[in-house]
Parts: C-alpha cells; structure tokens; sequence
C-alpha cells in the first residue's frame, strides 16, 4: 500500500537524475563515442612525424636556419710576420776571468830542515863495541849524511825523524815517555843505548844547541839543522857534555 502510494515520488527524482546525466555525458567535456575505433585511437596516440624529428634529432637542423647573429664567426688570423717583433740579439756574457792561484793551506806551511844521523863517535870506541854491533857501523859514520828534508808548520823533531827514517828505511825503536810526554829514541840502524858501555846512547842537536827536552817536544822552524848523533860518553865525545840527559 505505501509503494503504490509513494512509488512515483521515488521514479520521478530517479528519472530526472537520469536525464541530467545523460545531459551532462552527451552535451559536456567528454569524448563522443561516435565514430571512435581502434585505429583513429592509436593514431591520435602516436606523435606526428615532424615532432619526432624534433624531439629526437635537434641537432640536425641546418646551420642556414640559425639567424646570422647566433652562427659562430672565425676569429680572424693575424699576421705573424707583420705583428711579431723580431728578436733582438742578446748580449754576450763577458767572460768570466779565471781565479788566480792561491796558496793551499798545506804549501802555505811547507818549510825544509836539514837532517842527518852520525854514529862516528862510534869509530873512536870500536873495542867498547860488542863485535857483533861492529860490523853495523858505517865506515865514514853517516847513517844518514846531511840530507834537505820537508816538514809541516807544527812538526816536532820526532815528527820528522819517524817520517825521514821510514822514507830511507832506517831501523827506528823508541819508547812513550808518560811523565814527560815525550818519545825516547831507542835505537837507530839497530844501534841500541848502551851498545857502546853504560853511557852510550843517542842525542839529538838543533843547529848548535843540545835541548834538554824531549824531541817530540821540539817544535822545528824553517832551515834548522837537526843532526842525531850516537854518544859513547853522555855527550861528551860530541861537544854536549853540558846537556847529557836531554833525552
């Protein structure tokens, strides 16, 4: 009873909501199905051939199409010829003038001395002698006769003895003396102290003068005379009498 009293109020807001739709649908912003098929839908998907050209080679339009003003010019050259200076000549160096020689620290302290070594006292004493010792004696006496020897600013009469022996290949033995820091001559040519009785032994002598020290305490200086001399007596048979015990 109430649907038959009331159907029409419910069809008819249904009806007009229908119209309005279809309205809508046919006269408004969507596609009209007339006419639509497969082909004309994949046609309209597919870009046009002009915009794929673009799209995919925009690097291949030709260089006449580019306004004049946006085309790259050439950078004119230049004239190297005419715009680079020539270079000028440069100067030669002046040479430089060699150094001049110069003494070297070793010439500038080079001196000579004369040097020698005599047993001849020896000759005076030959039955004080041991025979065996005998026959070492020169028969003029010289061991080494008076000879120019080179020496260095600073060297000690030792200094020279042991260089000038070695370079002639004499016998030389001496002994370190601690308390007086000094070297003490043994024996030279294997002439030994006390070969010739208990006051023989070996003196030195700078120019005319017996030193009462060392010879390794004697600083030489240029042309001395340095003479070593075999004494049987303590100096007294070689005019040093007043200097025995020197060494």
């Amino acid at each position: 009873m109430w649907w038959k009293n009331n159907k029409w109020k419910i069809i008819v807001p249904l009806l007009i909501a229908a119209i309005l739709a279809a309205a809508f649908w046919y006269g408004g912003d969507a596609p009209s199905l007339r006419g639509w098929t497969a082909e004309s839908a994949a046609a309209e998907a597919q870009p046009t051939e002009s915009a794929a050209v673009a799209a995919e080679e925009p690097e291949d339009i030709a260089a006449s199409e580019v306004p004049a003003a946006a085309q790259p010019t050439a950078a004119p050259q230049e004239d190297s010829s005419a715009t680079t200076p020539a270079p000028s000549a440069e100067p030669e160096p002046t040479p430089t003038p060699a150094p001049e020689p110069t003494e070297t620290a070793a010439d500038s302290g080079t001196y000579t001395c004369t040097f020698s070594i005599s047993c001849a006292a020896l000759l005076q004493h030959m039955d004080w002698m041991d025979s065996e010792k005998a026959e070492l004696v020169p028969s003029d006496g010289w061991i080494l006769p008076p000879t120019e020897v080179t020496f260095y600013e600073g060297e000690s009469v030792f200094d020279v003895l042991l260089r000038t022996c070695t370079e002639n290949k004499i016998h030389l033995e001496f002994s370190e003396t601690p308390l007086y820091a000094s070297a003490y001559i043994e024996g030279i040519a294997n002439l030994y102290e006390f070969d010739c009785g208990e006051l023989s032994g070996w003196m030195y002598k700078v120019n005319e003068t017996f030193p009462n020290f060392g010879c390794s305490r004697y600083a030489l200086s240029d042309g001395d005379t340095v003479s070593w001399l075999y004494t049987c007596d303590l100096g007294a048979d070689i005019g040093g009498s007043n200097f025995a015990g020197g060494e």
